[in-house]
């Protein structure tokens, strides 16, 4: 487990040198040992206090993380175990506000117990406030990028932490709604740690510690700096962009049988997403998880600067894409959507998982979940067919009207194979079946299924 570090030095850690400022904190009316007439509460509080010199759980204030400012929310967990109360929820609420009113992203450094029991439901109701600060500023399109200390538990974790855009945890923490005191007796201990969380896709990453401020920085100069307009077509990886479909064939070598491009699309040394992504960006940082218990090594999402810009990516590696997959990439367009961001997608899947498990994980939910958020999608996606596009689980990534292809790829409503087992056919009548389904580049290009100009 890393080493459990204080607010104050948290801060030290991930801020440029000198740059942090305290913001003001509004003044509320002090009750004896606070709104429940807890005994003893007071005490409490003068002790946290002089034990770790700070007047609240929650230290607020801007900064510049490698060169980019923010606003920062650090939890002193040695203050009665960073708990939310009323003084928090005030001084959180000023925090958002300011950050809304100057543009500036929120950057939660959250080490926290929960709710404190001294203030009962006022202090459980400061969930309510927090949620409610964290919408506004993501309907005001600034990004939110959570660190999880440890350790991050209750309402902090399930507000400030999992509410965020990116969420990056420190390794070892202790993250997860119940407390170490108040889960069942068998439960198991490594399912409420950073490493489990990210494998559960609760949490994109685990970060060390001496890391932590360039990763930040890398986070806040992709989500604060994007491409404007159109996401720019990848035609040096070998998109089809003729103008016509015979200078098509010329160029680029087009596939003469609906076979051949069955054949190249599924050739193992045909180059797969992580090559596209490689060579298209600078360099790029992943999301990871669908926030609902799964991951998919299969759908490579996140962000990459390009020109100095950002674009947004969700890529498929050729494998069936299982209903996490689906999610992360639904969850990454509307991410992108609210921060103004372009998105790339890259099809190549032979379709959507379809094993048991997979459909007691929701495909077909997961599925329609993309399918409405590439339709409702607030800023412009690109798309460039790579490999297999198979049927409705390649679909499903698509940008329809925007939809580019290569040479070794194909687009197909069902693989030739199923088609003909469908149609009863032998299996010698699957090249056949293949040429009529007509899923060549040039056939789609044709069929005015994927773009052929290089206008872009």
């Amino acid at each position: 487990m890393t080493e459990r570090l204080s607010a104050r030095e948290t801060l030290a850690l991930v801020t440029d040198d000198t740059t942090f400022t305290e913001l003001p904190y509004p003044a509320r009316e002090s009750k004896p040992d606070g709104p429940l007439a807890w005994q003893g509460y007071d005490a409490s509080r003068a002790r946290a206090a002089d034990r770790t010199g700070e007047s609240e759980s929650v230290i607020c204030g801007t900064a510049t993380v490698s060169g980019t400012r923010v606003v920062l929310l650090a939890f002193e967990f040695g203050f009665l175990g960073g708990s939310l109360g009323e003084r928090t929820g005030d001084r959180l609420e000023a925090a958002y506000t300011y950050a809304r009113e100057h543009r500036l992203p929120v950057v939660p450094l959250v080490a926290t117990g929960g709710s404190r029991m001294q203030e009962g439901m006022i202090a459980l109701t400061q969930l309510q406030r927090v949620a409610r600060q964290s919408a506004l500023t993501r309907e005001a399109g600034l990004p939110q990028l959570a660190v999880l200390r440890d350790p991050t538990t209750g309402g902090g974790w399930a507000t400030l932490g999992a509410g965020a855009d990116v969420i990056l945890a420190l390794p070892g923490a202790q993250i997860g709604f119940a407390g170490s005191r108040v889960r069942p007796p068998d439960a198991d201990p490594t399912a409420y740690t950073a490493e489990a969380q990210v494998a559960a896709g609760a949490v994109d990453a685990i970060v060390r510690p001496e890391e932590l401020r360039e990763t930040l920085g890398k986070w806040l100069r992709l989500l604060t700096t994007p491409w404007g307009g159109q996401a720019p077509v990848p035609e040096a990886l070998g998109a089809v962009v003729g103008p016509t479909v015979s200078e098509q064939r010329a160029e680029a070598g087009l596939p003469v049988t609906g076979r051949e491009a069955v054949r190249r699309a599924r050739s193992p040394q045909r180059p797969r997403a992580a090559r596209y992504l490689d060579a298209y960006f600078t360099h790029r940082l992943a999301i990871s998880g669908d926030r609902c218990g799964g991951t998919d090594a299969g759908m490579l999402c996140g962000f990459g600067e390009r020109e100095g810009r950002t674009v947004a990516y969700a890529a498929q590696a050729g494998t069936a894409t299982r209903p996490a997959g689906y999610r992360t990439a639904a969850r990454l367009i509307r991410l992108a959507g609210r921060l103004g961001i372009p998105v790339l997608t890259l099809v190549d899947t032979p379709g959507a998982a379809n094993d048991a498990e997979a459909e007691r994980q929701g495909a077909g939910a997961a599925i329609a979940e993309l399918f409405g958020a590439v339709a409702s999608a607030r800023t412009p996606l690109t798309t460039l067919l790579i490999g297999e596009g198979g049927s409705g689980g390649a679909l499903a990534l698509a940008s329809p009207g925007n939809t580019w292809a290569t040479p070794d790829s194909y687009f197909s409503v069902i693989a030739p194979e199923s088609a003909a087992a469908i149609l009863k056919r032998p299996p010698e009548e699957t090249e056949s079946t293949a040429d009529q389904l007509r899923l060549r580049p040039q056939d789609l290009a044709e069929l005015g299924l994927i773009r052929t100009s290089r206008t872009v």
